[in-house]
Formats: C-alpha cells, structure tokens, sequence
C-alpha cells in the first residue's frame, strides 16, 4: 500500500521519512551518502523514506547530527511512536522510557517488552481480525520498540513474573511459541533481567490480574493496570503500596529464576518441539 496520497504523506510514518528525504536533498545526498554518514544500509533509509519504517531513535539522533537539526527527527519520531500506541497507553510509554525499575506481572500472556515479532502479531492479529495488514503491523513495530527502554544508557531492572499458564498458552502455534520461549530465555541471561514462573502448583495468586509497577530515581513509583476499557496510570500512594505488596508475595511464592528458566527450557521441549 502507498504511504503517500497525491504526494502528501498520509501518516506519521509518512511524514517522518518525506522530512528525512527533503533534508536528504537539501544537504545533496543521496540514500547512500546518507546511509554512510549514519553507518546505516541504504535499504533502511529507503524504507524510512518510503514510509514503510519508522527510523530508530539512534538514526533520529544520527540524523539530527548530519543535518545539523538541533533535535528536530529526535522529537518528531518520539511524538509518532507515542502516537503508534492507544493514548490509553502513551503516557505509560512516557514512564515506562523513563524507569529506573519496571515489575512486571503477567497472569495471561508474555509481557510486551519481553515478545517476539511473530508472538505480538499473533496477538494483534486474533484481537482485530478486521484490521488491514499495514494496521496490525504497526502495532507491533510500536511494541517492539518498546525493548528500546532496556537499551538506554543506565537501563532500568526489569522483573518479570510470568503466570505458568503464559507458557502453555499457545499463542500463533507450536513454532511461535518455541520462539518465543527462547527468547525468554535468552533474555532472562541479561544481568538487569530477572524472570519467575509463578506455578500452578502454588495455588491462588496473590493477584489476579496483570499489572506493572515503575519506580524511579527522583519521582515517586507509579503503577499501571488494564481493564476491557484501557490502561491507567495510577500514582495513588495507597494502590502503589497495596501493588507492591502483592508483587512481593508473587515474587515469594514464584519459582526461583534458575529453577523458573528450566521449567521454560522444559516446556519449550516438551510441548512445542515440533
């Protein structure tokens, strides 16, 4: 599908690579000069100006450097990923960028930070079975880049505990959710990620729902909470505290994280080695 309609660009993603590709000529380049001043591949810089690609944020900045814009594609493509998620959800994105520390429990499904591409369309795809194609994997590019939080200078802990059943939900079928349970594993290796399973085998959770808690060097921690209408950011000092001691009996109740990575390891054998 065209991303421009007579020439005009019809969506972030759109205006975002037309504003790359007049600065492009402006300072007489052409994709592969460019390519070469932001050490990307010319096949990037032309999905980018095609409006097939939102550029990452280091290309924004390297960018901002060869044009010499002062921030400019650094703050456009930030106003555009935010706008790529429900405005339920973008000012958790705003947090959760921020975070020194993100606790997160989920009770039903592989939290978005920690998904692989095929696992989130699979998601997006059986949610909105009559959205068009483009649709749906813009979504999923947008939660994708939700990773980029874990790759900033200083990244913030992440604690992760995943309710068991997100293991044996199969979720896109057998090859996804191998995937997908290798990439927790591979994850769960990093020094600032720790992962629990919460087994079935303990019963009652000390919460039935999922939920996140940031916290932060300076501000207060906040939590966040979905509901069929959407997500809320919670800065009650009451419901933080009374999240937080729930996300402490999970974590005294969760399997250890070697043990929790062998149970992974195990079920991805088990169940979905075909």
């Amino acid at each position: 599908m065209n991303e421009f309609s007579g020439g005009e660009p019809i969506d972030g993603y759109a205006y975002f690579g037309l504003e790359v590709k007049e600065a492009r000529l402006h300072a007489k380049l052409t994709q592969k000069g460019l390519a070469d001043e932001t050490h990307y591949q010319p096949p990037y810089i032309s999905k980018v100006e095609n409006g097939l690609l939102l550029g990452s944020a280091q290309f924004a900045a390297a960018c901002d450097r060869v044009f010499n814009t002062s921030g400019f594609f650094a703050r456009m493509r930030e106003r555009i990923n935010r706008r790529e998620h429900p405005s339920w959800f973008e000012p958790y994105v705003k947090w959760e960028a921020q975070a020194e520390s993100i606790l997160d429990y989920s009770a039903n499904l592989v939290t978005g930070i920690l998904q692989t591409e095929d696992y989130a369309y699979a998601i997006y795809r059986h949610a909105h079975p009559t959205s068009s194609e483009q649709w749906v994997k813009r979504k999923v590019e947008a939660r994708l880049r939700r990773r980029e939080a874990l790759d900033r200078p200083n990244p913030p802990l992440l604690w992760v505990i995943l309710d068991e059943s997100c293991l044996h939900r199969r979720i896109g079928g057998t090859q996804v959710m191998r995937e997908q349970l290798g990439h927790l594993l591979g994850e769960a290796e990093s020094p600032q990620i720790t992962l629990q399973v919460l087994p079935f085998s303990t019963g009652a959770a000390p919460a039935a729902e999922s939920f996140i808690l940031l916290t932060f060097a300076e501000d207060p921690p906040l939590l966040y909470e979905e509901s069929w209408s959407g997500g809320h950011v919670i800065d009650s000092s009451a419901q933080v505290a009374a999240a937080s001691a729930a996300y402490d009996r999970l974590r005294a109740d969760a399997m250890s994280p070697d043990d929790s990575r062998a149970l992974i390891k195990k079920v991805m054998l088990e169940e979905y080695s075909r």
